[in-house]
């Protein structure tokens, strides 16, 4: 899902250099104790709308809400997450780096609790046990690897969604009022749950602001130290922010540079996994390719080349890059390949997005902007790097969809791939999971920092309803104005 830093500073090319040395390098296998491999991986499920689309409906708030909850009915979740379930099944990762991994909560009045609806970690878990593989989230004394990145609370009136089918059973009408959580979360199998040390999660400072000060979308990590053998490694998730603003640096290239701090001093095995929201073409000249709206020249920012991408990347800008600057290893497949970008796909996941799959370059899949990736450092060493769910119209990762819209996108971007469908056939995410095996060090004689700084999110649902409130009353004093401006002018 595609929802902008202004710092760093001068990045030391010669840093950079070194980092995609190190990178090549670290592809060749090391000799070392099979107890000493891990494998991640890291999979966006998708929240399943188009946040940035219903964004465009606001200020009306009921309106967005109803696009939203009709678009989750047609990517079904209950759908997807036996796909999902059984890639876990099939390649059976040791960690699971999630992103929007989303709960949905209803309520039908003022003054009732919130019931769960949805729950794509609870569902994913569940189909995972059914196929024999069991998953948890990583756990320790009581903490979880798990940040809740932002959400809409619901609110009666202003989230109000109607869905007979789905509300008549739970509250006994047809019209609840609902909302959403976007979090990151850290699977581990069951088998190694108990060698989880710690875990933890991280807030950033920055945020991108739709309204300044009132509705602002905080994003974060989760964290988990992991024993494995004798080295004890910490994997990190997290989700940058793709909204981004004209003459502002992207937020998401400022919170890239907020992790490169946060982990300088993590001198541990490191993994860092997730949807940075950048390509490392960001940000692009005018009039270059741009299908994703990624962010581009008018950010304000020096625009990459095609002539600097290998020797002088712009990474003050740019999330990837600034990764790369401070040491981190791409653990590939090469991400400056548009054969492996890993987003593109249509919002109700029924093939490539239309409008991109003519700018898809060499990509056979349709998608246009690589956006996930896993980084490491410390020692770590990368054996293999595999796409995971990429592959469409044809696959066994695919699910049969039925909305009108889906089948008409799909049969209209088969058709341009040469492909015939009689029915439509939707991937299990908007975004292409990443799998990598990994070598740790034979051993960590680093120290663990026990903590990371910790915000509190106990003021966002407070926050929330009065940024909503906010939006409806600017609106209607904007509605006043403009029927009083008519009266005025019909009286003349």
């Amino acid at each position: 899902m595609n929802i902008q830093r202004s710092r760093m500073g001068h990045v030391l090319v010669s840093a950079i250099a070194l980092s995609i040395t190190a990178s090549i390098a670290s592809l060749a296998p090391a000799a070392a104790s099979e107890s000493e491999q891990v494998s991640v991986l890291s999979r966006n499920i998708y929240l399943g709308a188009d946040v940035a689309v219903a964004l465009e409906l606001l200020p009306n708030m009921p309106g967005a809400a109803q696009l939203m909850w009709e678009q989750i009915a047609a990517t079904d979740f209950n759908r997807r997450a036996p796909v999902l379930a059984r890639e876990l099944a099939d390649l059976k990762p040791d960690v699971v780096a999630l992103q929007e991994a989303t709960q949905w909560v209803c309520r039908s009045t003022l003054f009732e609790g919130t019931t769960v609806v949805f729950d794509f970690t609870e569902q994913l878990l569940e189909e995972a046990r059914s196929l024999g593989t069991p998953y948890v989230v990583a756990s320790q004394d009581g903490a979880q690897a798990y940040n809740s990145g932002y959400n809409i609370p619901a609110i009666p009136w202003l989230t109000e969604i109607t869905d007979p089918q789905t509300f008549q059973p739970l509250f006994g009408s047809d019209s609840a009022s609902c909302g959403f959580t976007i979090a990151d979360a850290l699977l581990v199998r069951t088998d190694i749950a108990d060698q989880v040390v710690q875990v933890g999660s991280g807030d950033y400072q920055t945020k991108y602001a739709i309204v300044p000060w009132v509705f602002e979308i905080p994003r974060g990590f989760a964290w988990a130290d992991i024993r494995f053998g004798e080295t004890t490694a910490r994997f990190l998730t997290t989700h940058l922010e793709s909204l981004w603003d004209l003459d502002v640096v992207p937020v998401g290239a400022t919170q890239a540079g907020e992790l490169v701090d946060i982990t300088s001093s993590w001198q541990m095995p490191l993994i860092v996994t997730g949807d940075f929201n950048m390509d490392p073409r960001d940000p692009r000249p005018m009039g270059a390719p741009n299908p994703g709206g990624q962010p581009d020249a008018t950010t304000g920012c020096v625009p990459q080349s095609e002539s600097n991408l290998q020797s002088n990347p712009v990474a003050d800008c740019n999330a990837y890059w600034t990764m790369l600057a401070a040491g981190f290893v791409d653990a590939g497949p090469d991400s400056l390949d548009t054969a492996n970008a890993t987003w593109g796909a249509s919002a109700l996941l029924a093939g490539p997005d239309l409008d991109r799959l003519a700018l898809a370059g060499q990509n056979p899949f349709g998608y246009t902007d690589r956006l996930d990736y896993l980084f490491v450092r410390n020692g770590v060493q990368v054996l293999d790097t595999e796409l995971i769910g990429q592959s469409w119209p044809l696959g066994d990762h695919l699910w049969t969809c039925d909305d009108p819209e889906q089948l008409t996108n799909a049969q209209s971007a088969a058709a341009v791939m040469g492909v015939q469908l009689g029915s439509a056939v939707c991937l299990p995410s908007d975004h292409v999971g990443l799998f990598v095996s990994l070598q740790l060090p034979a051993a960590t004689s680093a120290e663990f920092p026990g903590t990371v700084e910790e915000s509190s999110r106990a003021w966002l649902w407070v926050a929330g309803i009065v940024a909503l409130i906010a939006i409806v009353v600017v609106a209607v004093i904007g509605a006043l104005r403009r029927s009083r401006r008519r009266q005025r002018q019909a009286a003349r």
